[in-house]
């Protein structure tokens, strides 16, 4: 792992350090799981804009594949 420095705002530190989770498992990695989320977050956001620009421009791909929207099973990855 690599040390590194933030700048906090006091009053959003103060609420942090307010947290079980973080005194149970201390803020660096309370910190690492929210960098982690929020990665996950932005990339499944960038996959469904993708899925949305792939296609959502041809209307008649909808036509295809009417019937199924509710076969397929999606992970949350």
């Amino acid at each position: 792992m690599k040390t590194i420095q933030i700048t906090m705002d006091e009053d959003l530190l103060a609420r942090l350090d307010e947290a079980d989770e973080v005194r149970r498992k201390g803020r660096s990695a309370v910190l690492r799981q929210a960098a982690r989320e929020y990665l996950s977050r932005r990339r499944r956001r960038e996959i469904a804009r993708q899925y949305r620009q792939a296609y959502g421009a041809d209307p008649a791909l909808g036509d295809d594949f009417k019937g199924w929207e509710d076969e397929g099973a999606w992970t949350d990855e």
